[in-house]
């Protein structure tokens, strides 16, 4: 079984009902939904939230609200994995040995359905493989950084590159933030993304943005914009 789990909580502070937010007219929690449902990877697309009015719009898309999450895992300390494994705890009828979970953000509106078949696909065809998440790679290298000391004197992260060509320096890339396939039993156990036994799907730079303060969410609409409008020329 391949389950689909969007967290989304209603305590956002920085963009207040973020989760349910329009976004190009429609709230940004759809996005997710109806991409998970478009791509054919899940036999259930659940959404976990302690708020009921998320609950409301999550099932007007499409998904399933099956329990409410508790207030303690809904807090602004709260890691995904702990939602995760909430949510798979939750499901009794579960075989988590042979359950394959997608975690997908709910602020993820320029995620496309065969981005989640390719990271299924990834994690199908190796065995020994718990994690696939979306990921991009820096534009500038990152062996290059620069920091500022406590007086404010420029300073290298890794001076032994300051001379290094560019071309000759290794790809870097971050966590998209979007979603993250793993095996059930890795959630449960919650053992960590960032390892030997994960892998990444990676994403053009078109399609990521995290969405975390109003300038952020106007930037993801110019590339909602940009993204769709290629799509059509």
């Amino acid at each position: 079984m391949n389950i689909a789990v969007i967290p989304a909580r209603g305590g956002s502070k920085r963009i207040p009902r973020k989760n349910i937010k329009l976004f190009h007219g429609k709230p940004i929690i759809a996005y997710s939904i109806e991409c998970a449902l478009q791509s054919g990877c899940f036999d259930r697309v659940i959404v976990s939230t302690d708020d009921h009015e998320i609950a409301d719009v999550a099932r007007q898309y499409g998904a399933e609200v099956p329990f409410m999450r508790p207030a303690e895992l809904a807090d602004d300390y709260t890691g995904t994995l702990d939602v995760i494994a909430h949510a798979i705890e939750s499901l009794d009828d579960l075989d988590i040995e042979d359950t394959l979970v997608c975690c997908i953000y709910p602020t993820a509106p320029l995620l496309e359905p065969q981005d989640l078949r390719h990271g299924q696909a990834l994690l199908t065809e190796q065995t020994q493989v718990q994690y696939v998440f979306s990921a991009v790679a820096f534009d500038f290298p990152i062996q290059r950084a620069i920091y500022l000391n406590d007086a404010q004197e420029i300073a290298m992260f890794q001076p032994e590159h300051a001379q290094t060509r560019s071309q000759d320096l290794p790809a870097a890339y971050h966590d998209a933030g979007q979603f993250y396939w793993g095996r059930a039993q890795a959630f449960v156990h919650k053992q960590a993304f960032f390892a030997q036994h994960s892998r990444i799907t990676e994403l053009p730079a078109l399609k990521v943005r995290d969405i975390d303060t109003p300038i952020d969410w106007d930037i993801a609409e110019l590339f909602y914009e940009k993204l769709h409008a290629a799509k059509h020329t």
